[in-house]
């Protein structure tokens, strides 16, 4: 791809770039999940920007400077989308989608803290390679590619696209619960320009057949390339982190949940966002594992602690 061309030479810190789908959350708490045919009370609602926007509000609030490269509609939705990013310092690279707005997704939270999801589909799956390279990586950048962006109208003009990115520009798979539903073909076209793997251990457990996540991690490393980093949450339990042929397991920290909806990607933010300042893997990790445990205790999905939260977080466990 000739537009790579004369792109600007390393003259900041890495940048942690988003390709996937910026949604608007529209979230209930209820009592109970209805049965079929059935009702439920919600006893709250509230609207959130949410999908690719909570790992962008979590890594800048960890300092990284970060850009949206997915699709934003106009509307209501889209707008909500760029103010909450903007409330952040994070950048939306791609132009406008001028005649569709953004999707939203429906979220159900229970007591226990789970949720589930019904989403709808709007101009967040309007990319194409030139409104992704609006975002301009060059090495050392941290470019995050979401599984749900590897089906449906994004997959075609993503992949293209990451085939064609500059050496040193460093993928950050987090695989979602769609990548174990496409080919074998295309996972591994995938995996082959994947640098970093990070998902929560069903994730990995559908791509390897193992449930132990030690087990697991070791698979996910072995399918990808020579010097790839895997990292596979476990909850409050933590995570493990497989690097060079060894695996370090990092504790996590249990709190009291009242909603898990964005923690996955708040531990993500903050993991990217610690290794663009310069942060190895195994002091990343622990970051994203406490910055998880906090927005767990916080209700909203792009909730995410800041540095300095995080800090007096890991003060009090260390004390």
């Amino acid at each position: 791809m000739t537009s790579h061309e004369g792109e600007p030479a390393r003259v900041q810190a890495p940048r942690v770039i988003h390709t996937a789908q910026a949604l608007v959350d529209e979230v209930v708490v209820v009592d109970a999940l209805p049965v079929r045919g059935g009702n439920a009370v919600a006893q709250t609602y509230a609207r959130y920007a949410g999908g690719a926007v909570n790992i962008l509000v979590a890594a800048a609030r960890s300092g990284a400077q970060a850009v949206l490269a997915g699709a934003v509609g106009t509307g209501a939705n889209g707008d909500l989308v760029r103010s909450a990013l903007a409330a952040e310092g994070v950048t939306v690279s791609s132009p406008p989608v001028a005649d569709s707005d953004t999707g939203i997704c429906f979220v159900m939270v229970e007591p226990s803290a789970e949720r589930t999801f019904v989403t709808t589909q709007g101009a967040e799956r309007r990319i194409s390679i030139e409104s992704l390279q609006t975002s301009l990586p060059v090495a050392g950048d941290l470019v995050c590619v979401s599984g749900f962006s590897l089906v449906g109208l994004t997959s075609d003009p993503l992949l293209e696209w990451l085939d064609g990115l500059a050496a040193g520009v460093v993928v950050v798979l987090d695989p979602g619960a769609a990548f174990a539903d496409l080919s074998e073909d295309l996972r591994e076209r995938v995996l082959t320009r994947t640098t970093v793997w990070t998902s929560n251990a069903e994730e990995a457990e559908q791509l390897t057949g193992r449930a132990d996540p030690a087990a697991s991690v070791e698979a996910v490393a072995d399918r990808l390339p020579q010097g790839a980093v895997a990292i596979v949450r476990d909850g409050p339990k933590g995570c493990r982190l497989r690097e060079g042929g060894q695996t370090a397991y990092l504790p996590g920290y249990p709190q009291e949940a009242v909603d898990t909806n964005g923690a996955g990607d708040t531990h993500t933010g903050v993991l990217v966002a610690c290794r663009a300042a310069g942060s190895d893997w195994e002091t990343a990790a622990r970051r994203a594992n406490a910055a998880g445990a906090i927005k767990v205790t916080r209700r909203g999905p792009a909730t995410a602690p800041t540095a300095a939260e995080i800090d007096g977080f890991l003060a009090q466990q260390d004390a």
